[in-house]
């Protein structure tokens, strides 16, 4: 692995400086002069960029999505509730009653991909869809009285993977992570 001559591996084990086991941090040194490598024996710069995996802000995020995904499709399956219904059940238990397009901006997805989603859910008696009294192309989603009361079933399956993931962080560095998740969001909005 190609490192910095600057940045130094911390141990993970001192819970007093608030790292855990599972996790490092590196730490930039303050003086120049405590640097090993000095002009004359710095390690000669790849020929290329170089990205390895374990680097990879967006790889390693897109890795962890795929576990969290991978542990609450597993708790979901025997509730009849695909992972892809869960994402519009998040927006829809926040909101009912937006539109279609609105639940695919807010959920990420194409419409086309929001409506096979729909149509799963209608049949499931999950959701109904209402033409909207104003304009009469548009359709609003809505909760049935069992998908609002999926809300309480299955949310603690969600917290339940999302404690199993944070096990040996503790509550500041569970802060951290989500404020750290966030500005890197925010830096990629459009």
């Amino acid at each position: 692995m190609i490192r910095h001559p600057y940045l130094t591996k911390a141990s993970g084990k001192d819970r007093e400086s608030g790292s855990c086991q599972c996790c490092f941090q590196y730490n930039i040194s303050l003086m120049v002069s405590s640097c090993p490598n000095t002009v004359d024996d710095a390690p000669e710069p790849p020929s290329q960029p170089q990205l390895p995996l374990e680097r990879s802000v967006g790889y390693q995020i897109r890795a962890t999505h795929r576990l969290l995904q991978r542990a609450l499709q597993a708790r979901l399956e025997n509730q009849g509730v695909t992972l892809g219904m869960w994402y519009f059940l998040r927006v829809l238990w926040v909101q009912d009653g937006i539109t279609q397009s609105e639940l695919s901006r807010r959920v990420g997805t194409m419409e086309p991909t929001t409506l096979v989603a729909i149509r799963d859910m209608e049949r499931a008696g999950i959701i109904r869809r209402i033409p909207d009294l104003s304009d009469r192309r548009k359709i609003n989603i809505f909760l049935t009285d069992y998908g609002r009361e999926l809300e309480t079933r299955l949310l603690p399956f969600a917290i339940d993977v999302v404690d199993t993931a944070v096990t040996g962080l503790s509550p500041r560095e569970v802060s951290l992570l989500l404020e750290l998740l966030a500005c890197i969001q925010r830096n990629l909005q459009d």
